[in-house]
Formats: C-alpha cells, structure tokens, sequence
C-alpha cells in the first residue's frame, strides 16, 4: 500500500471526517490500538485520553447506543440505563458491524451507515485533546473534545 493511503475503513472515517469540516489526520500505526492501554502507548499519550467507542443495544428497543468513553473509565451500565429508561447490554460483534460498519476494536465515533444515539463522557473534556480509532484496530486520529461531541451531536454525561 502507498504511504499515503489509508485503508478503506479509515478511509472512510477520513471522508466522515472531511465532509464535516474536521481537519484530523489518521494515523495508521505498525502496532495495535485495540484497546485503552495499547492506543496510549502507541501515541504516547495517557489512558484517559483514549476515546472508547462503546456499542450497546437496548433491550426493549433493539436501538444502537453509541458510548464515547475515556480510556481510563468504565461504563457503568446501570446509571446509563436509568438515563436512557431501558435496560441495555453489550452488542455482539456482527450488531456493531451492522450499525457501524466497523469491527469491535477499530469502530470510530462516526462515519456509521446512519446516526447512532450517541453519549460522549465529561473526563474527556479535562484533555486538550483526545485520541479515537479510525476504523481499523491500528488507526486513530487525534481531535479535540469539543470537536468531537460536535461532530458527533452527542450528549455529555457521567459515565461511572
């Protein structure tokens, strides 16, 4: 592959991206960011700058609920139910691929096949800036938390 051409699910993320009047660049990286703690190390950053992007399905409503969440933070299932008045569990891999076109482990915070309720955590606004995947376990792309919950049309909240 070129050196300047991203995978088609990053690219995707980039189109997103672009045609919201976003300038991120993404970072497609030799190692992985799957997780909180390896996208950190990767970027040099701390865990709580990492962006997770959380898929949860209503129970009743079989709804999609996307979860912004900082690395260093665990969702508390519970309190979020109460705030969306459903229930809500963990998606299986082949729910998030279908709401999001993303696999679990690259699934960015946009650039989904139609807009996702989506609840954005306030620890991630104390950072200058943040870091979320990009569409593929080793992409990620660096924005601001303002930019993102913009971007996003998400709600802040407490999270855990």
């Amino acid at each position: 592959m070129p050196a300047n051409t991203l995978s088609p699910s990053a690219q995707k993320v980039a189109n997103a991206l672009q045609e919201l009047g976003i300038l991120c660049q993404i970072v497609e990286l030799p190692q992985s960011t799957r997780t909180a703690p390896d996208a950190a190390a990767a970027v040099g950053c701390s865990v709580g700058q990492i962006v997770k992007s959380l898929i949860f399905r209503g129970c009743s409503s079989r709804q999609a609920y996307l979860f912004l969440v900082s690395g260093s933070n665990r969702l508390d299932e519970t309190m979020m139910a109460a705030l969306l008045g459903e229930k809500i569990e963990r998606a299986d891999p082949a729910f998030v691929r279908e709401q999001t076109g993303f696999a679990i482990g690259g699934v960015a915070p946009l650039g989904f096949p139609s807009p996702l309720k989506t609840l954005m955590d306030i620890d991630l606004f104390q950072y200058k800036d943040v870091w979320a995947a990009a569409g593929t376990p080793n992409a990620v792309f660096r924005i601001e938390p303002q930019h993102l919950l913009d971007a996003c049309h998400a709600i802040r909240v407490k999270v855990c």
